[in-house]
């Protein structure tokens, strides 16, 4: 009980429990909607490369308009920009299941409403990143509320695709519009609920174009932010993609169904929330940069096996191991990122971390689209999962150089004083 607590601490302040229930109940609602669309897709058409398009269009936005929405989120209320996105977001998913259910829905309309939620989230995204800063009091609590954060997403991946399986084979893709709609209700309601006190804004303020490159500069001059991002990227640009082709293992490798898409998803959902328990029954960032370089490789290594496997079960397994290793190496950057940052300087941060980590999947579905279009799913997942590797390498390499310049940093006060992320 003791150990259920101390994974659990972040939960004591009341506004962090209001997100997180929220929030565990709209994702679920995500997860359905993540699930039914590809397939709904791929039902239409038979086509991979639509499946990227689709994935390119719905990403997009977050690589080209993210670094503005961080000078937004530097200057705004975070909570009252949350309650917009989280709105819109509902409306979207609304959409979905009426063009469906009339009878409407066609695969240009698919197309424009995976762009219109990608601009959604391309500010909603770094806003709930940026937010969790204002409802964790100790900054020492603030790698457990990512890791829980995580550990809420991930179980949402874990039970949402097994729904959606069941849904869809039993009432269609458009229940699952539908129950995604209501579940935005829930993280609306838990945000008006919250007691969260006015940031500070300063009156005087530059430009946003001279945001976006004071954001930017900061991050270049500062080098172990500069070489996470970079490691992130590689990966979301190369890795990442595999989860649009999920239906094409399902129904042509594997000759299932819905219920066998929801099976694959979830086993990476498990893999994900098995990653953020052990994170957060963590304490500080001491060593996170050696599990950041080893959990990358894990996730490289997961989708070659996974995609070199004929056998059902055993890329289960891969999909648990591509999980876990994703889940820690994205959530441990992001906890190292956040407690290193100057405060006034978060949204922007976490919007450049946006772009990596989500921005930069769009581009790779886009290739990986075409390439699948032509050399087959299997070897395109499968070098994907090689560059992923040798990103890693290429990290682990540089843990030195980024231990050095922690301290150098530390010495010049230009970061807190916590413990050494790339240290043993």
């Amino acid at each position: 009980m003791e150990t259920l607590r101390f994974i659990g601490r972040a939960l004591r302040y009341r506004n962090y429990r209001l997100f997180f229930a929220g929030q565990s109940v709209s994702l679920i609602g995500t997860w359905l909607q993540l699930t039914a669309l590809p397939w709904l897709v791929y039902r239409l058409t038979g086509s991979a490369f639509l499946l990227g398009v689709v994935g390119f269009l719905s990403q997009i936005p977050t690589f080209l308009l993210t670094p503005l929405a961080g000078v937004l989120i530097d200057r705004m209320d975070r909570r009252r920009l949350l309650l917009l996105t989280q709105t819109a977001s509902m409306l979207q998913a609304f959409l979905l299941w009426l063009l469906l259910v009339s009878h409407h829905m066609s695969v240009p309309a698919v197309l424009i409403l995976s762009f219109v939620l990608g601009l959604i989230n391309a500010v909603d995204i770094p806003a709930r990143q940026a937010f969790i800063i204002d409802m964790v009091e100790h900054k020492g609590d603030l790698g457990n509320a990512i890791a829980l954060n995580s550990s809420m997403v991930h179980a949402a991946r874990l039970i949402g695709p097994t729904i959606a399986g069941v849904l869809i084979g039993s009432a269609g893709e458009a229940s699952c519009f539908l129950l995604n709609g209501l579940s935005f209700l829930a993280v609306i309601v838990s945000l008006l609920k919250m007691n969260i006190q006015p940031r500070q804004v300063p009156a005087h303020q530059i430009s946003l174009w001279q945001g976006i490159q004071e954001g930017i500069v900061y991050v270049k001059g500062h080098m172990p932010m500069k070489i996470i991002l970079v490691l992130i990227a590689t990966v979301s640009l190369t890795g990442m993609p595999y989860m649009l082709f999920m239906p094409v293992f399902a129904k042509d490798i594997f000759h299932g169904t819905a219920y066998t898409l929801g099976f694959l998803i979830g086993a990476s959902g498990l893999g994900a929330l098995c990653g953020a328990i052990y994170l957060a029954s963590r304490q500080g960032i001491k060593g996170l940069g050696r599990i950041m370089a080893g959990a990358s490789a894990l996730f490289g290594l997961g989708l070659m096996a996974f995609a070199l496997s004929k056998i059902l079960w055993l890329s289960w397994v891969c999909m648990v191991l591509v999980g876990f290793g994703m889940m820690i190496q994205f959530a441990a950057s992001n906890t190292v990122l956040q407690t290193i940052v100057e405060d006034n300087k978060r949204g922007r941060v976490m919007s450049l971390y946006t772009v990596c980590f989500m921005g930069t999947t769009p581009i790779g579905s886009y290739i990986e689209g075409w390439l699948a279009h032509r050399m087959g799913v299997t070897t395109t997942i499968f070098l994907g999962g090689l560059i992923c590797l040798i990103a890693s390498l290429n990290f682990a390499r540089n843990l030195p150089a980024l231990r050095q310049a922690m301290q150098r940093l530390r010495e010049r006060g230009s970061v807190p004083t916590v413990n050494d992320p790339t240290s043993s």
